[in-house]
C-alpha cells in the first residue's frame, strides 16, 4: 500500500447538521480528504491545532501518556481505507525493543493521537484516489493563531449538553 504524507488543513462544521469534519491534505500536492467525526474528536483536534493545553489530561492526551509510560513511541498514522462509507486507520507504534505494533483505530483518535505525538500522518494513496466530494472546497489562506483560538472557543461556546447523548444520570 502506498502511503502519502498529509497534513491537517483544519476543521470546519458541515451545514445544517454541525458536523464536524477535518480535512487532511497532502503534503506535496492539493488533494484533499474530508473525514467527517465526532464533537468531542473534534474539540480534542482542535485543541492542538489551536495550541491550547488543559489542566487535566484528556482521553487522547492519556493514550499518550500510557503509550509514552509503557516505553514505546508513537512512530506514524495512516488513514488505511474506506469501506461502506467508513475510514479506517492504523496507529504505528514502536516499543522499547524496537518492535513495530500496528494498532486498528478511528481515524479521529488516530489524528487527535497523531498530533500530540508529533507523528507524521499519511493518507494511503487509493484512499486519495476518490479525489474531493463534491461540496467540500478547501480555501486557499490559512487562518491566523487568533481566528483559530476564535472558532475553536465559538464552537465550544455553542455545545449544548444534549450534543452528548443522555447517559442515564
Amino acid at each position: 500500500m502506498a502511503l502519502v504524507p498529509a497534513r491537517v488543513r483544519g476543521l470546519v462544521m458541515e451545514n445544517p447538521s454541525k458536523t464536524p469534519i477535518v480535512v487532511l491534505q497532502e503534503e506535496d500536492g492539493e488533494r484533499v480528504l474530508p473525514i467527517w467525526i465526532g464533537e468531542a474528536e473534534a474539540r480534542a483536534i482542535g485543541l492542538v491545532l489551536a495550541k491550547e493545553t488543559l489542566e487535566r489530561p484528556l482521553t487522547h492526551d492519556l493514550l499518550l501518556l500510557l503509550v509514552k509510560g509503557l516505553g514505546a513511541k508513537v512512530t506514524a498514522v495512516s488513514i488505511t481505507g474506506l469501506r461502506d462509507n467508513t475510514y479506517f486507520a492504523e496507529i504505528q507504534l514502536t516499543t522499547p525493543d524496537g518492535k513495530t505494533v500496528l494498532v486498528d483505530a478511528r481515524p479521529s483518535d488516530s489524528i487527535a493521537l497523531a498530533l500530540r505525538a508529533q507523528a507524521p500522518l499519511f493518507v494511503a494513496e487509493e484512499v486519495f484516489e476518490g479525489g474531493t466530494p463534491p461540496g467540500i472546497r478547501v480555501e486557499e489562506r490559512e487562518a491566523s493563531e487568533a481566528e483559530k483560538r476564535a472558532e475553536l472557543k465559538k464552537f465550544i461556546e455553542d455545545l449544548d449538553p444534549s450534543d452528548f447523548g443522555n447517559f442515564g444520570i
